[in-house]
C-alpha cells in the first residue's frame, strides 16, 4: 500500500492481484458533485498537504455506478453481470489503476507513465467505469501504464435536456460535462500519482468512443488529452436526433429534484417506446446533443472537428462483426435467421449492412476528415473471435481481449468455445499497440497480431455513401420490425 499526496488531498493505493498480476488500486475517488439536472462543480483542491498528508481522498470501494435499468442482454453477455456495484447519482467518481511496482520514491523520483482514462460504453443508459469486464488491471501491468476510469451521469441523469416550455430549460450533455471535469482532475493531479499529463489518452468502446469523439468537438476539452482511441463508436446514429429527444424529454417534465431516482429509472421503457418511431437512432435513444451547451450546433460540428484535428492523434476502428451482438435479440431477425438455408446467409448479411450503417460508415468519414483536415488518423479492424461461436468478432468483445480478467468473463457467451488462455493470448498484440499509441502515437499500419489489422483512412467518398445508403435502408426496415 502507498500513500500519495496529490492537489486533491491523499490517495491511497492498494495492493491487489487479478490472474496473477500485481496492480495498485485507488478507488472511489471524487472529482466532481453535482445537483440534479446542474453542471458538475470540481472537487476543491486542498491546502498543501503537511507533513501529516492532505484529507484523506479515496474511498477503496469501487465508484458507484448511475442508477440505471436493468440490461437482461447485458447480463447475459457480461458473464459476470455489472458485479453487484451499487447505485447512486452522485457517481462523479473515478478510480485509478497502478503497476504494482510503483512506489512514492519512484514517484518522487520523477517516474511518469503514460496515462489511459477510460469512458464505458452501454448506449448513455447502462454500466459504470468499474464493473468487472472494465478490470484494466492486464493491461495496466503487463504494459506498465496507468489506467484511470471515469464514471458519469447516464440516461435521463446525464444525457436528455432542451425546452421544457414556459421558459424552463433542463441542461443537456451533464455526463459530457462530468467526462469534462474528470479529465481535467486527471491534469491536475496524475503527475503526483506517477502519471505524465502531457502523455494523456483518452479510450473508450461504443458510447464512450462516441463521447470521445463529441469531445474532441469541444473547445473546453483543447489540452486536455492529446490522443484517442475511438472503439466502435456509434457514429452512423449521432445526427439527425432532436426530434427524437425533444419526444423523449416531454415525458420527463414531471421529473424534479425531489423525484426518487427510481421513479426516474422507471421511466426508461416509456422512454424507449417514444423513441421508436424515429428510425434507426432509436437503438440508442440518449446522447450527445448538438446545439447544447458544450458541443456545436449539429451544422457546425464538422467544422469543429476539423478544427481540432491538428491537435489530437486518433485511433478509431470497430469489430468486423458489430451487429452479430444485436441482431439475434431483434425477434424477426431470429426469425429470419431460422429459415432454412437461406436463414444464416439472409442474416449474416444483416448484420453487415447494420454493422456498416451504425459503426463502420460514420468511423469511416470521421478518420478521413480528421487526416484530411491536418490530424494523425489510424483506423483498425478487429476480426478475433471464438471458432464457430456465432459472435464471433461482435460488439464489445475488444473489451474481453483489452480487459481479460478470467472471474468477469467467465460464463459469457462472447467467449464460448475457446480456452481462457487463448483469450488472454489473442488480446496481448491489442493491449500492446493500444499502449504503443497511448505512449508514442506512432502506431505502423499493418497486421498487429492474427487479428487486428491497422490501416490509414483511404476509403473513397463514393463507395462510403453508395453503401451506407444500402444499410441505411436495411436499417429501417429492421427498425420498423422492432416497431
Amino acid at each position: 500500500m502507498i500513500r500519495l499526496d496529490c492537489p486533491a488531498g491523499t490517495v491511497t493505493a492498494a495492493p491487489d492481484e487479478v490472474d496473477g498480476l500485481a496492480v495498485l488500486r485507488a478507488r472511489g475517488i471524487r472529482y466532481a458533485r453535482a445537483e440534479r439536472f446542474a453542471p458538475p462543480v470540481p472537487e476543491p483542491d486542498v491546502e498543501p498537504a503537511g507533513e501529516s498528508g492532505g484529507a484523506p481522498i479515496t474511498s477503496g470501494e469501487p465508484s458507484p455506478a448511475c442508477p440505471q435499468p436493468a440490461s437482461a442482454l447485458l447480463e447475459e453477455m457480461f458473464g459476470g453481470g455489472f458485479g453487484g456495484l451499487g447505485e447512486d447519482e452522485a457517481c462523479q467518481r473515478l478510480s485509478v489503476t497502478l503497476p504494482g511496482d510503483v512506489t512514492a520514491e519512484s514517484v518522487r523520483a520523477g517516474e511518469r507513465l503514460p496515462v489511459m482514462v477510460f469512458l464505458h460504453g452501454g448506449s448513455y443508459v447502462y454500466g459504470a467505469a468499474d464493473v468487472p469486464v472494465h478490470d484494466p488491471a492486464t493491461l495496466v501491468a503487463e504494459q506498465r501504464v496507468i489506467v484511470v476510469g471515469v464514471t458519469y451521469r447516464l440516461g435521463v441523469f446525464g444525457f436528455l435536456g432542451g425546452s421544457l416550455g414556459e421558459g424552463r430549460e433542463r441542461p443537456a450533455n451533464l455526463g459530457l460535462l462530468d467526462q469534462l471535469e474528470a479529465l481535467r482532475w486527471v491534469q491536475r493531479n496524475i503527475a503526483a500519482l506517477g502519471g505524465d499529463p502531457e502523455n494523456v489518452t483518452v479510450f473508450g468502446e461504443s458510447a464512450g468512443a462516441d463521447a470521445i469523439a463529441h469531445l474532441v468537438a469541444t473547445p473546453a476539452a483543447r489540452g486536455l488529452f492529446g490522443r484517442a482511441i475511438l472503439q466502435s463508436p456509434p457514429l452512423g446514429i449521432a445526427r439527425g436526433r432532436a426530434a427524437m429527444s425533444a419526444a423523449m424529454l416531454a415525458l420527463t417534465e414531471e421529473v424534479e429534484a425531489a423525484t426518487p431516482s427510481a421513479d426516474v429509472v422507471a421511466l426508461h421503457e416509456r422512454l424507449e417506446q417514444a423513441a421508436r418511431p424515429f428510425g434507426l437512432v432509436a437503438a440508442m435513444p440518449f446522447g450527445t446533443q448538438y446545439g447544447h451547451h458544450p458541443l456545436p450546433a449539429e451544422d457546425d460540428v464538422d467544422a469543429a472537428w476539423r478544427a481540432a484535428a491538428p491537435e489530437v492523434e486518433v485511433l478509431i476502428g470497430s469489430n468486423a462483426r458489430e451487429a452479430a451482438f444485436f441482431v439475434p435479440n431483434v425477434p424477426p431477425a431470429a426469425r429470419l435467421g431460422a429459415l432454412p438455408v437461406v436463414g444464416g446467409p439472409a442474416l449474416e448479411l444483416v448484420c453487415s449492412l447494420l454493422s456498416w450503417r451504425v459503426y463502420g460508415s460514420g468511423i469511416a468519414r470521421f478518420a478521413q476528415r480528421h487526416a484530411e483536415a491536418g490530424g494523425r488518423a489510424l483506423t483498425y479492424t478487429l476480426t478475433w473471435g471464438a471458432p464457430g461461436n456465432p459472435l464471433r468478432s461482435a460488439h464489445t468483445i475488444d473489451l474481453a481481449l483489452l480487459f481479460p480478467s478470467r472471474d468477469a468473463w467467465a460464463g459469457s457467451p462472447l467467449v464460448a468455445g475457446v480456452a481462457w488462455e487463448d483469450v488472454v493470448a489473442a488480446g496481448r498484440p491489442v493491449r500492446a499497440a493500444w499502449a504503443q499509441f497511448a505512449r508514442t502515437g506512432a502506431l505502423a499500419a499493418g497486421h498487429h497480431g492474427a487479428a487486428l489489422r491497422v490501416a490509414e483512412p483511404t476509403a473513397p467518398r463514393g463507395i462510403l455513401g453508395t453503401l451506407a445508403g444500402v444499410a441505411g435502408g436495411a436499417g429501417r426496415l429492421v427498425s420498423r420490425l422492432r416497431g
